[in-house]
């Protein structure tokens, strides 16, 4: 939780391991623009592009925007830092559910939580995000900090009228629950949709919107792909989650915005549309979701 006095010197590092670090190829450019719903271009790997490398990669094969997700203190304001200096950055803000319970060991998750409450209020700030559970990474001594920050996440996605980008990690029932306990904001997404098709009934049902990642390419997703099968196409939304989730055939390299169009088009094969289609869906998706980046 280091914080930059600067909060454009911000930068964490991926580690790298034994993984190819190598940026793929440019995919074919899109027809029609999209966006990246959900990106941590803070995080440097393999070679390391800057801000402004990124978003050019991007706009050259059609990804004309990309909303910055924060996790912590240092990261948020680097994210809401990226939006006010970049036109084709919009910024989420929030403590992210694994982080949650290291703030509130230290005493420090009420103030944490008022830091994104002042970040929310930035024009260019239009989620909180990420925030929600995750039952895989925290044990259940962290269970408790980690409502605490979901519910006062909520409290301030509605406070501020802006949307809300949900991190859910083997805690569908609990999130979903949550959400109908304290109302959901109206604007609610769940970022790297990560459950099964009868969760994806019920999410769009509920007026959620899902967004996909490069993990619905991977052999063992079907279950993305069946939730993708019965989501109503106005509730799709898509991401990199990059540097993560690199989709397939370049899975484990970096991944990055200009990888959208891979992922694009998996998705319009499955759901059996043209690419230009599903793309201008997506742009208006997204665009109702977290409004203009202009």
């Amino acid at each position: 939780m280091t914080e930059a006095a600067d909060p454009s010197q911000y930068v964490r590092t991926r580690e790298k391991g034994t993984r190819d670090v190598t940026y793929p190829d440019p995919p074919e450019p899109l027809a029609v623009s999209v966006y990246d719903n959900h990106a941590h271009l803070e995080i440097e790997d393999g070679v390391g592009l800057s801000l402004d490398e990124q978003l050019d990669r991007a706009a050259a094969v059609g990804v004309i925007g990309v909303v910055q997700a924060g996790g912590d203190i240092a990261s948020s304001r680097w994210s809401a830092w990226a939006a006010a200096s970049h036109p084709r950055v919009l910024a989420a803000v929030a403590i992210h559910p694994n982080e949650a319970p290291a703030y509130a060991a230290e005493g420090r998750l009420g103030e944490a939580i008022g830091v994104i409450d002042e970040l929310a209020g930035q024009p260019r700030v239009r989620a909180i995000g990420e925030t929600g559970l995750d039952f895989f990474r925290t044990d259940a001594d962290g269970i408790p900090a980690q409502y605490e920050s979901f519910e006062a996440h909520i409290a301030l996605a509605k406070k501020h009228d802006i949307a809300m980008q949900i991190h859910d990690r083997d805690a569908h029932d609990a999130v979903l629950e949550t959400l109908e306990r304290v109302g959901a904001p109206e604007r609610t997404v769940f970022h790297c949709f990560s459950g099964d098709e009868a969760m994806a009934r019920l999410a769009a049902d509920r007026g959620y919107w899902l967004s996909f990642a490069g993990n619905v390419t991977f052999k063992n997703a079907q279950n993305l792909r069946d939730a993708l099968a019965v989501t109503p196409r106005e509730r799709i939304l898509v991401e990199t989650d990059a540097p993560f989730l690199t989709p397939t055939p370049h899975r484990g390299r970096p991944n990055a915005p200009y990888l959208i169009p891979v992922t694009v088009r998996f998705l319009a094969a499955e759901l059996d549309v043209e690419v230009d289609e599903l793309c201008a869906q997506l742009a208006a998706n997204t665009l109702e979701v977290y409004g203009s980046f202009d």
